[in-house]
């Protein structure tokens, strides 16, 4: 659908301008109606659909977030301190999303009107923070917070990577020396032996085995794992039920598990905090908290929550009921609650994981690299152990 960028007057005839969606001009016109206004003139704008789909890079939305913090504390207004981040931005992408935020909100939308169009770059939180900035007069705050969650989201995004990358690169290594040992090796050995005429023992008899499946059927052992990844993601994206039983899953995997519980936790108190201090409703909290934890069983389970909080249960109690949140996380909401400064105990929250989460990387680390060298080198062991049982065999049956 095209866009458009208009000139319209009001019922006491101030002008108006700004840019909307619609798929000809008479159904512009026809909107304008609707909106309490008479369409003056118009015009098309080219490549506004390729800009309302656009992404940028969450190091451009963070020094958006800093600057924007720094211009309206010291006062700035919001167009002109708009356009100062639009010209120091390097992103050419953001620089559009950013222009495109001036034109709007001087045809007359709300900050938070203007980011509700580009949801690829201003998601639905980050809009609803800013929506209830504009209108507690706290937008300074609310820009401060968003700069510094999203900071540390940048930071865990970066540990969990560091957490993910070693075991692949190792596993990548293993899977290498695993299919030159059985392709080009074993095969060697086995026509030395052969030639010898011995007696093999099972786990020998084992290997060859594996080593002519591997060597017959590279393709299938090759294939069959990237062949299962695709029918797993897609059976994930395309089925609730398999992306229930998958986000459920990874909660469960040993060591990866409890950290990635801890990083959704942390999200989400540090997002609920954040709501519930831009004086955003506990309920409107929470619905908004669903789309942020990414996972679907934390998010099943704040759904429950927020339908029993509705029907007047305590909120730590309720989150006790639900069994996927530990007793941290209900100890300091029930000091929310006694207190009245649930966002602080939500922050305390987010403090103790946020730390809990680097540490538990760094012991992940640390115990990953020498459990993996034990599994590389037990494998060698074993086909080494295969290949010279017959050798040693062969030279105990020689008579010198």
């Amino acid at each position: 659908m095209p866009t458009f960028r208009y000139k319209a007057m009001d019922g006491v005839g101030r002008l108006a301008r700004g840019r909307i969606d619609a798929i000809n001009d008479v159904d512009l016109e026809l909107r304008l109606k609707r909106l309490g206004l008479d369409l003056v003139t118009a015009r098309e704008l080219r490549g506004t659909a390729g800009i309302r789909g656009v992404r940028v890079e969450r190091k451009d939305l963070i020094s958006f977030c800093f600057d924007m913090e720094q211009m309206t504390r010291a006062g700035i207004p919001l167009l002109e301190g708009l356009r100062d981040v639009r010209d120091s931005v390097e992103s050419a992408r953001f620089r559009q999303v950013i222009a495109a935020l001036l034109e709007d909100i001087e045809g007359g939308k709300m900050l938070s009107q203007a980011m509700a169009a580009f949801p690829n770059v201003f998601d639905g939180v980050f809009v609803s923070l800013i929506r209830a900035g504009e209108q507690t007069g706290r937008l300074t705050d609310v820009f401060e917070s968003l700069w510094s969650t999203l900071k540390w989201q940048d930071e865990l995004a970066s540990e969990t990577k560091k957490l993910l990358i070693y075991p692949v690169m190792v596993f990548l290594v293993v899977l290498g020396v695993m299919l030159f040992l059985l392709m080009y090796l074993v095969p060697q050995v086995v026509g030395v032996l052969q030639t010898m005429r011995v007696d093999l023992p099972l786990q020998t008899r084992a290997l060859i085995a594996a080593s002519d499946f591997t060597v017959r059927y590279w393709w299938l052992v090759l294939g069959l794992p990237v062949i299962t990844t695709i029918a797993v993601v897609a059976s994930v994206k395309s089925n609730e039920r398999a992306a229930f039983a998958y986000d459920r899953l990874k909660l469960r995997v040993p060591v990866l598990g409890p950290i990635l519980q801890k990083i959704i936790l942390a999200r989400f108190a540090s997002f609920f905090a954040l709501m519930y201090q831009s004086g955003i409703t506990i309920l409107d909290a929470i619905r908004a908290s669903e789309g942020i934890v990414g996972n679907r069983v934390v998010a099943e389970g704040l759904r429950r929550a927020g339908q029993q909080i509705n029907a007047g249960e305590p909120m730590s109690d309720t989150f006790r009921g639900l069994g996927i949140f530990p007793p941290l996380v209900i100890r300091m909401l029930k000091v929310g609650e006694n207190t009245g400064a649930l966002d602080r105990a939500l922050l305390n929250v987010n403090y103790f994981y946020s730390r809990d989460v680097k540490d538990g990387v760094d012991r992940a680390l640390k115990v990953m690299g020498p459990a993996l060298t034990v599994v590389l080198g037990g494998l060698m062991a074993l086909i080494l152990f295969a290949i010279l049982t017959p050798i040693y065999d062969l030279i105990g049956k020689l008579k010198f």
